[in-house]
Parts: C-alpha cells; structure tokens; sequence
C-alpha cells in the first residue's frame, strides 16, 4: 500500500529548510503532498496563486524533483480534513531548534484529538538548514542581502520581483 503524507505550511516563500524536509520525506513515503495554507490567520507576502507557482518552480524546475512523488496544493481548510481528502494517515512537520518543539507537539496532539487515525511525523532540516525561517529570508532580500544560501533560483527571482 502506498504511504501518502501532507506536509502543510505557508511556504511564504518556500526555503531550502522545507525543502530538506520533502527530500528525507520521501526516503519514508511514497508522496508527498505539499498543502500550501491560505489560512486568514497570516499577512502572507505572497498572494496563494504566487506560492504555488513559486513552490512548483522550486521544487520541479530548480531542484528536479519526480513530479510523481510530490503534488502540491493549496487549502484553508484544517489540515486533518487534506489528510482525508487524500486519505493520508501522516502529517510531516519540520523541526528547525527545540523551540520549535512546544509548538509543533501541541499542534500534534490538536490534530490527533481531531482525527485518532493520523499521525504525525517530525523531521529535522540538515545542520545547515535550521536557521532559515522564511521571515527571515524575506527580511534580507527586502534588504537586498544574498539569500542564495537559503532557497532556490527561481524563488530568488520572485523575492526580488516583489520588492523593486
């Protein structure tokens, strides 16, 4: 049986940290849904059409990742109700420091009284990933900084883009 997990985030912008987490994703499952959030909790930089195109660039352009394996989709839905839609038992979440740790084990245990059946599944980003936020990384490229170090070409171009 093939595993499905949905790993949702704002992806304002998509850095290599998230990134880092869809690569060793995929060494556990078979896809990798990524739910893009159009929640109205956040003042997204990026309009939902513009993360969608700039996920898909990032992941399917610059990095040649197996478009089999990874669909992405937007939602403003809970993401317990993503999981049912694409029957997915598994919800990925990134884990950068321990102080992401309160947060994400909270969210968890939220998600699991939601749904009993889905489980949720914490991965840490490489050493050299866990200090990219995506805040952070819009604050230096609106500050004309290099942000190479942080994600890809293609979502670069869109940062600089928004901010001439």
């Amino acid at each position: 049986m093939k595993k499905t997990a949905i790993y949702p985030g704002t992806f304002d912008p998509i850095t290599y940290g998230h990134i880092d987490v869809i690569h060793k994703s995929l060494k556990i499952v078979d896809k990798v849904i990524v739910g893009i959030s159009n929640g109205s909790q956040k003042n997204y930089l990026f309009s939902i059409d513009e993360r969608i195109e700039i996920v898909n660039k990032a992941l399917f352009s610059d990095l040649r990742f197996n478009k089999n394996k990874i669909k992405v989709v937007s939602f403003n839905s809970l993401t317990t109700e993503l999981c049912r839609k694409y029957k997915s038992k598994i919800i990925l979440r990134g884990l950068r420091a321990a102080s992401d740790f309160e947060y994400e084990f909270q969210l968890a245990g939220m998600n699991r009284k939601l749904n009993n059946n889905i489980e949720t599944i914490f991965l840490m980003s490489d050493v050299k990933n866990q200090i990219i936020s995506s805040r952070l990384v819009k604050e230096i490229a609106e500050l004309n900084g290099d942000i190479k170090k942080f994600t890809t070409k293609n979502t670069i171009n869109s940062l600089k883009k928004k901010y001439e």
